[in-house]
């Protein structure tokens, strides 16, 4: 049994925070024939981190660096992985490509944010290294034209333990990270901040608040209503621990906003969204997408499909609303929940942060 941390727990930095700051390292030394030790790195919210190197090397036209991930106080199968990227220059109007070496995983179904045939390194850590890149040349006159190579030593056993396999990622891990930082997760301190939220909430008298699966679906709610920072709870995957709370102390009305897989789960009414704790059941989507209308060609593909994603296109494709049945399900669950107390909306959203479907307030 992990012993949990005493005291407040200590956050880490995500694969693609690593790969970054050793893909920094390791164009550095390619130029200059220095590593930078310790290695410093803006992240997406403004944070600069510094970063040990473990490894480092040089050959003829490369460079490598090697940084041991820190997941914090997180309990990520990742943690102490050596996180390791090799530059390669290329020729004069190459751009930067991505190649995934020993450990990193190979897309091969559609669904997911990188494309079939590409290594399993997602958007955001991709952008940071081409702008490490970027400001390395710049700073030494160079063009900014590499292969970055990122590998990770026992990535494919590590694999075994995510749900890569599943998802159809071949050969390792993933390199992941939309903030550059792992926030540890306590299920009681998150439960108790969101009963914090709740409480200021009432305590402000404000009487529209919004819960929000994730930082993506809140900037969209954001910008919809323009709401104050305080009004927006900080649900993540505790659906339930919102929703109980707010039968006990509600408020008028609530904005429930969330990607269109973990509203999947939440129509079929699970309470927790968290990926190990419940799961998208594509026989009971393919169900409600032939009571819209889907042939059983559809429901053939949705069943068969890699992600909730992927069902959502198909749905889109053959012009199927199971977006909007989504929406009407998972509103029934909330306020079955808070027994009516809470007058409550339901807005999915897609993973680019465009709103799906929404159903208004009951």
């Amino acid at each position: 049994m992990t012993r949990k941390p005493e005291g407040p727990l200590r956050r880490g930095w995500t694969t693609g925070a690593c790969a970054t700051a050793a893909t920094k390292a390791a164009f550095t030394a390619l130029l200059s024939g220095e590593f930078p030790d310790p290695v410093e790195i803006l992240l997406p919210k403004g944070e600069r981190p510094s970063f040990v190197l473990a490894r480092r090397n040089r050959g003829r036209n490369w460079a490598s660096a090697g940084i041991v991930k820190d997941a914090g106080d997180d309990p990520d199968v990742t943690h102490l992985a050596l996180i390791v990227s090799k530059v390669r220059a290329l020729p004069s109007r190459s751009g930067v490509q991505f190649k995934a070496g020993e450990g990193v995983g190979t897309v091969t179904k559609p669904g997911l944010p990188i494309e079939p045939g590409e290594p399993a390194i997602n958007p955001v850590p991709r952008r940071m290294m081409a702008e490490v890149i970027e400001e390395v040349a710049v700073a030494y006159g160079a063009e900014p034209d590499v292969e970055i190579e990122i590998s990770v030593p026992g990535g494919q056993e590590l694999a075994k333990q995510t749900w890569n396999p599943r998802l159809g990622i071949v050969g390792g891990i993933s390199i992941l990270g939309t903030t550059g930082i792992v926030h540890p997760f306590s299920c009681s301190a998150w439960i108790a901040s969101i009963h914090s939220g709740i409480d200021v909430i009432r305590a402000s008298g404000w009487e529209h608040a919004a819960a929000c699966t994730g930082s993506t679906t809140e900037s969209a709610v954001q910008q919809r209503y323009g709401l104050p920072d305080f009004a927006f709870i900080d649900m993540g995957d505790f659906a339930g621990a919102v929703l109980k709370y707010l039968r006990q102390h509600p408020i008028k009305r609530l904005t429930l906003a969330g990607g269109f897989g973990k509203f999947c789960k939440l129509a079929d009414g699970y309470l927790d969204l968290h990926s190990g704790r419940s799961q998208v059941n594509l026989e009971t989507l393919a169900r409600w997408a032939g009571e819209q209308g889907a042939n059983e060609l559809t429901r053939k593909l949705i069943k068969e499909a890699n992600t909730a994603s992927e069902v959502l296109t198909i749905a889109q494709q053959q012009n199927i609303a199971l977006g909007q049945m989504i929406a009407d399900k998972a509103q029934q669950v909330a306020l079955e929940e808070v027994n009516g107390k809470v007058e409550i909306e339901v807005l999915v959203y897609d993973r680019d942060g465009k709103m799906v479907a929404g159903t208004g307030f009951n």
